[in-house]
């Protein structure tokens, strides 16, 4: 146990000073447990994953590295069923994807879930997938053909049919003791004056009555979620003990599902508190002792102010996550498109810090989930618009309804009350492919595949790890069965869940096909990205850059080790050249584009990764 020892010290006080912050009085007995857990898990690790462990030791950067890609799909949707997964294994690896993120693996309730989040068991697979020795030889065959797995931890709620809701519905009080329940609407009509409602068509309010308990449930997403309530130091010790046996099945990367969630302040709308951040640093510790090959990403949808504290950029850093979604990244790039301006962009990027250097982020294009148009009001204003306005004119550009919009997307979850519509589809959908195709309009569909890989290019070209949504390297549309499914068409969000498409996966060698353009296009981002050692996060510095010219979208890259790189993207449907333009230095190449004479051009769509010798010191920054 001399590695074990050597961790808990290490981690120790890490730990301490997060129980501090969450349980003050109980320090000592709170930080004893979950260390016991942690040691107990230790012993319970495979020699196969302390081999793991010990390389990830060594190298402690290994997320950081430019060779890392990433693919996200629902389990059942890409591959059938846990056994499947093997038969795609070739596949992923022609491809050039080394971490996958599996979505709804675990148990979900019966009935409606929420797309899987509605967890009724945390540790053993949904059985229509298979067993947990089935999950168990899934890791092992990815493990054995160098990918990485990414599953999900959901932190905030359980199902309404988990076995602590059953066992508190049983009259258990340290069951109900893991939940906010109220015998009648004092307490939740106080909190209900300063809480939002996250589906409001779906589920309005923030509690659910329920017969059995007669008490009213803290129920945030759907009135099946359970809030959590981690006020009650027993909940963080269920739940890091979830934390611990998922990573000795093996997982990389514990995704925290809802972390923003987790805790609960009157007269707050209880998102993203302090004691959220202590949670993700307490599991970070007891999960660094036991198991050091998994790593954290936080799932922080929120302001893009708050976003960064999830890495640890606290007034005093922190190590919490490894990894975050770069929701502003997307975000910004959609909005791009839309307006063929980077200005909004610019500014927006150039207000996030940097992430710790032991942190970086997740880059995508598309997700399982909506698309909120997360649109900061000051940064809105300083470019001339105004952040509500610009917010409902994406919504309506995405959803088609918009003058010369090229989108084909879907509402989700509108709330005309506050202003607020998210977006549901395909990026085929919403880049304008599906449209082209429809109207069999050659043009429309070059620039609309154009847009499509310009999305992907800034995201691969940003650093972090960029994640391929699947169907999406194939430029597969919408699930058009959705709405006559009585079981999904309440929720649009489904339109961007469809089965993978073999069919399509048959022509991605055809290269006049959108399928093989698109294929083809971010295969060649793949060997770039992996070719470029400017790309890897371990000490580089990336921040978005003014080129003169409101049409590119440029950032630019500096590490000390590994050089400068400058991205360069023109957002709009024009040819420009970039206004701010130094001498080329000798050496410099465009690395997506090697043979191209002048690299300050760039077509519609066009992006630009340029290896610059010894920088740029002449573009403003």
């Amino acid at each position: 146990m001399f590695e074990f020892e050597a961790l808990r010290r290490n981690w120790e006080p890490d730990l301490r000073a997060a129980l501090a912050g969450l349980y003050p009085d109980r320090v000592d007995e709170v930080a004893t447990r979950l260390i016991e857990q942690a040691r107990t898990a230790t012993g319970a690790r495979s020699e196969r994953l302390r081999r793991r462990d010990l390389a990830r030791l060594i190298d402690t950067d290994w997320y950081q590295s430019q060779e890392r890609v990433g693919y996200m799909a629902y389990l059942d949707r890409f591959a059938g069923d846990l056994g499947g997964v093997a038969n795609r294994v070739p596949y992923l690896t022609e491809l050039g994807v080394d971490v996958v993120h599996f979505l709804s693996v675990m148990q979900p309730r019966e009935g409606e879930s929420d797309g899987g989040y509605a967890i009724r068991d945390f540790l053993a697979p949904d059985p229509r997938l298979g067993s947990t020795d089935d999950l168990l030889a899934m890791i092992e065959t990815l493990h054995d053909a160098g990918i990485n797995l990414c599953l999900d931890l959901v932190l905030n709620h359980t199902a309404d049919d988990h076995g602590w809701a059953v066992a508190a519905r049983q009259g258990s009080e340290y069951h109900r003791r893991l939940y906010r329940m109220y015998p009648d609407r004092t307490e939740p009509d106080r909190w209900e004056e300063h809480l939002p409602e996250v589906f409001p068509d779906m589920a309005p309010g923030n509690f659910t009555w329920d017969e059995t308990l007669g008490h009213w449930v803290w129920t945030t997403f759907r009135e099946f979620q359970w809030d959590l309530d981690y006020a009650n130091p027993d909940v963080l010790c269920e739940m890091t003990d979830v934390a611990l046996t998922l990573a000795n099945y093996g997982v990389d990367i514990l995704r925290l599902d809802a972390i923003a969630f987790t805790w609960k302040r009157m007269g707050t709308n209880c998102q993203n508190q302090p004691e959220a951040h202590l949670i993700a640093q307490a599991l970070r510790a007891a999960l660094a002792m036991a198991a050091p090959a998994t790593v954290l990403l936080a799932e922080a949808i929120v302001a893009p102010a708050d976003l960064v504290g999830y890495l640890g950029r606290h007034d005093l850093e922190r190590r919490e996550c490894e990894l975050a979604y770069h929701n502003q990244l997307m975000v910004q790039g959609w909005s791009m498109l839309a307006t063929g301006r980077s200005d909004l962009a610019g500014r927006a990027l150039r207000q996030l810090p940097e992430p710790p250097g032991r942190a970086t982020w997740f880059t995508y294009v598309r997700c399982h989930d909506d698309i909120g148009w997360a649109i900061d009001d000051r940064d809105a204003e300083a470019v001339g618009v105004t952040g509500a306005g610009h917010r409902e004119f994406l919504a309506t550009f995405y959803r088609g309804d918009f003058w010369q919009s090229f989108a084909r997307g879907i509402p989700f979850s509108s709330n005309p009350e506050v202003g607020d519509e998210r977006t549901s589809g395909m990026t085929a959908n919403l880049t304008g492919v599906t449209a082209a195709l429809e109207q069999d309009d050659v043009r429309a569909l070059d620039l609309s595949i154009r847009r499509f890989l310009c999305l992907y290019a800034i995201a691969f070209g940003f650093g972090g790890i960029p994640i391929i949504y699947m169907g999406d390297e194939l430029c597969q549309g919408d699930d058009t069965t959705w709405r006559s499914d009585p079981a999904r068409r309440a929720d649009s969000r489904w339109a961007h869940r469809p089965v993978f498409d073999d069919d399509l996966a048959a022509r991605r060698a055809d290269s006049a096909s959108p399928t093989g353009r698109v294929w083809a296009g971010l295969r060649n981002l793949v060997e770039a990205r992996r070719a470029c050692i400017r790309l890897d996060d371990t000490d580089a510095v990336n921040r978005p850059i003014d080129t003169g010219n409101v049409q590119v979208f440029a950032w630019r890259r500096v590490s000390a080790v590994r050089g400068r790189m400058l991205g360069l993207a023109n957002v709009s449907a024009d040819a420009v050249w970039v206004a701010h333009r130094p001498p080329v230095r000798p050496g410099t190449i465009d690395l997506l584009a090697p043979h191209d004479a002048d690299v300050w051009h760039l077509d519609p769509y066009q992006v630009r990764w340029l290896a610059v010798p010894g920088g740029l010191r002449t573009i403003p920054g």
